[in-house]
């Protein structure tokens, strides 16, 4: 299942044997999920895993992620519940601290998955 975007763009767009999938938050049924960080880095893994699964793709193809987060002090929740979804597969990835995210979000993450071969 795909959530649909927030704003006028793309969630997902194929380049060849990439799939940018666009910053994902932590919504579900049109509402942040509560939980704080971990409940909404935890929900924006599962739309990310939505939006890869609809285009041919999986966790395990993402090769880089950035994480956006409004406070750096949740990076260990956030770590947490990251490593619960990928597992043993670790993508790059890079973590950016600011001011504020899309409908009060607490933590965004996109992706960058290659579906070559």
């Amino acid at each position: 299942m795909t959530t649909p975007p927030v704003g006028p763009y793309t969630p997902a767009v194929r380049a060849g044997d990439w799939l940018v999938v666009s910053g994902q938050i932590g919504l579900k049924d049109g509402e942040l999920v509560g939980g704080g960080v971990k409940g909404q880095i935890t929900q924006a893994l599962a739309n990310l895993a939505g939006h890869l699964e609809a285009n041919g793709g999986a966790l395990a193809d993402v090769v880089k992620t950035t994480v956006f987060m409004t406070n750096m002090g949740d990076y260990g929740g956030m770590n947490e519940a990251y490593i619960a979804a990928f597992g043993e597969h670790r993508p790059a990835r890079s973590a950016v601290g600011v001011a504020a995210l899309p409908l009060g979000a607490v933590v965004e993450v996109e992706a960058w998955a290659f579906l070559g071969t």
